[in-house]
């Protein structure tokens, strides 16, 4: 890393924790339609790629993440039924559905946590602390940043800013890990932090940018 590291500031969704799949597809599995964890991840690369391009040249976006995920995912699968893919999208954006985390999680948050002081910075619906608590990692962090809390979400500044007050710490002396390039990197970097992709599905693998695919991966790297 360019800089020394006094912190280091994770995202939750696609990061830490991800969804539970058989719930949130539960309408899905109902039609006797079930994606493979393959045909997800290969979903997810396309809509980072679209999803970052839109941002990156109109500044905003339209539609969220999610809903062109869902569009691009029932494409896919033959559906066409706005309706389902409306249902998806809401049980996706209910912070409690997100609750698959990977094995050695806690493990690791703790090695490193040994190292450097750990925080969270999530956009997410005001209840990311509670999640983090039932999934056995809140005691990890020193501070849990929600963008449902704070009034602004990622990529503003502001809810950088906010997280970086709450530790203490500048925002150079400081890492941000997250999935999104255009959401977590771009907005961690345009507030003066060191950032990390964590790119479990493999969207970046050719960007040159500096990513991980796991959190033993990250601590061999930092």
């Amino acid at each position: 890393m360019p800089a020394a590291l006094k912190a280091i500031f994770f995202d939750v969704g696609n990061t830490l924790l991800f969804p539970d799949r058989p719930y949130i597809l539960g309408p899905l599995y109902e039609r006797k339609l079930i994606p493979t964890i393959e045909q997800w991840h290969a979903i997810e690369r396309k809509t980072k790629k679209e999803f970052d391009d839109i941002l990156q040249h109109d500044g905003k976006a339209d539609h969220s993440f999610w809903y062109l995920f869902y569009s691009h995912l029932l494409a896919e699968l033959g559906v066409h039924d706005d309706a389902l893919r409306d249902v998806l999208l809401n049980a996706t954006r209910v912070s409690a559905n997100w609750r698959d985390i990977r094995s050695g999680t806690r493990e690791s948050l703790q090695r490193l946590g040994r190292r450097y002081p750990l925080a969270v910075i999530s956009n997410a619906d005001g209840k990311i602390a509670n999640v983090l608590e039932r999934c056995g990692i809140a005691g990890c962090f020193q501070a849990i940043t929600d963008s449902g809390l704070v009034g602004y979400e990622k990529p503003h500044p502001a809810i950088f800013e906010a997280a970086l007050r709450d530790m203490k710490v500048s925002p150079e002396q400081s890492l941000y890990v997250g999935d999104v390039y255009s959401v977590d990197y771009q907005g961690a970097t345009r507030a003066g932090m060191q950032a990390m992709l964590f790119d479990a599905s493999g969207a970046y693998r050719e960007s040159g940018l500096p990513r991980v695919e796991s959190l033993e991966e990250l601590e061999k790297k930092i």
